[in-house]
């Protein structure tokens, strides 16, 4: 059983770090033109976040350092993202990124360490942290609901990312098979929701695969949806 753990373990991190390495091609277009144009820094503000409890989590809880080794590289890409995006925003964007990651990246992110810490027992601190986190996951997986709603409305796939679905759907089934095998619920609720999400969203391609009925959008519409910033949002290993 260990021998599986592990195997899920490791297959479930190399998903993730895909996932993580996902918005790579955005930040080079930035680095590029040297602007963020009309991306948004939000997303990997609240995946820095994300990824930051997670690890906290995967260190406390014995067992779980292939959770924290993931996350932790995730941490590490998020830091790079931010700060990318902090060299080439126009200064009001600077300013709203810098306050937005001091306050949710550094304060409310120290306050919890700090309160779990030295108010809870560790089983406690395990069971914070890990209820704070799925739920932070189930609210951030409200991202994907906007690209199918489009997809329904529009009957088609041109704006939802095949590969982001593909994997979206993976790495929730690869982590919601390890939650099950270490009976660990933290991590096989949020899971589980992002694979029936990445299910549904795998079902909608099957059906609007062909259809070619997008003629109606706004003529802004597909400018603006590219511009849209696509979290790995899925990564709540």
């Amino acid at each position: 059983m260990e021998g599986l753990v592990f195997l899920v373990g490791v297959i479930g991190n190399v998903i993730s770090v895909l996932m993580f390495l996902s918005p790579g091609k955005t930040f080079l277009r930035i680095v590029k033109n040297k602007s963020t144009e009309e991306f948004e820094s939000l997303p990997y503000i609240c995946t820095l976040l994300n990824s930051s409890l997670w690890t906290y989590y995967g260190v406390m809880k014995p067992g779980s350092y292939l959770v924290a080794t993931v996350n932790g590289f995730g941490v590490v890409v998020e830091i790079i993202y931010i700060a990318l995006f902090l060299s080439f925003a126009p200064p009001p964007k600077r300013v709203k990124t810098a306050l937005l990651f001091g306050i949710l990246d550094v304060g409310f992110l120290a306050a919890t360490i700090s309160a779990t810490y030295f108010l809870l027992e560790r089983d406690g601190r395990i069971d914070a942290i890990g209820l704070m986190s799925s739920g932070l996951n189930v609210i951030m997986y409200a991202s994907p609901l906007s690209a199918m709603k489009t997809v329904v409305t529009t009957k088609s796939v041109e704006y939802m990312p095949f590969l982001l679905s593909f994997f979206f759907f993976l790495n929730g089934g690869i982590w919601t098979f390890y939650a099950v095998l270490v009976r660990d619920w933290f991590l096989g609720v949020p899971n589980a929701i992002g694979f029936m999400l990445g299910t549904l969203q795998l079902m909608l391609y099957g059906i609007y695969k062909f259809s070619k009925s997008s003629n109606h959008l706004p003529a802004d519409f597909k400018e603006r949806w590219q511009k849209e910033p696509l979290l790995p949002l899925s990564v709540q290993c």
